[in-house]
């Protein structure tokens, strides 16, 4: 009776094992085709600067504006907007929601625009991104920020 039993979960074995190792493959397959492809992001490093930044902003990145009017914050690092004042150590920007928001400044905080820029060039309404760190208190301590053209509003 047992070399029947073994007879028939056999099959039954062997069979599992098929359309388990079948439905492995094809689920890797679906999920590798729902992936973004590489080489579409390639078509960035063609782009212009300005291209690059309308990009970001319209694009949906963190710290950006959705359509909804809200502001994502996935990365607290990364913001966008308006600077409305300067001093010494930080800038504050208006944020498109509204808000505003405190980055702090350090001899190691990069500026960048098509050429190298300095802390100079930030001036009261010129349109930023910052990247950066968030503080505990909402606070940004800067690593970059891009200098914008106003055409991303």
């Amino acid at each position: 009776m047992t070399k029947q039993l073994i007879s028939k979960c056999i099959p039954v074995i062997v069979a599992s094992i098929i359309v388990g190792t079948g439905s492995f493959y094809a689920g890797m397959r679906y999920e590798r085709s729902n992936t973004n492809n590489p080489q579409q992001n390639e078509s960035f490093a063609n782009m212009t600067q300005e291209q690059r930044q309308a990009r970001m902003v319209n694009g949906g990145f963190a710290g950006t504006q959705r359509a909804s009017g809200t502001t994502r914050t996935n990365n607290g690092g990364l913001i966008a907007g308006e600077i409305l004042s300067k001093d010494a150590a930080s800038i504050t920007i208006k944020l498109r929601d509204g808000g505003s928001r405190i980055v702090f400044l350090s001899d190691a905080t990069k500026v960048m625009k098509s050429i190298d820029g300095s802390l100079a060039d930030l001036t009261t309404g010129t349109q930023v991104t910052t990247i950066g760190t968030a503080n505990a208190d909402g606070s940004i301590m800067a690593q970059s920020i891009q200098l914008r053209t106003d055409t991303s509003r």
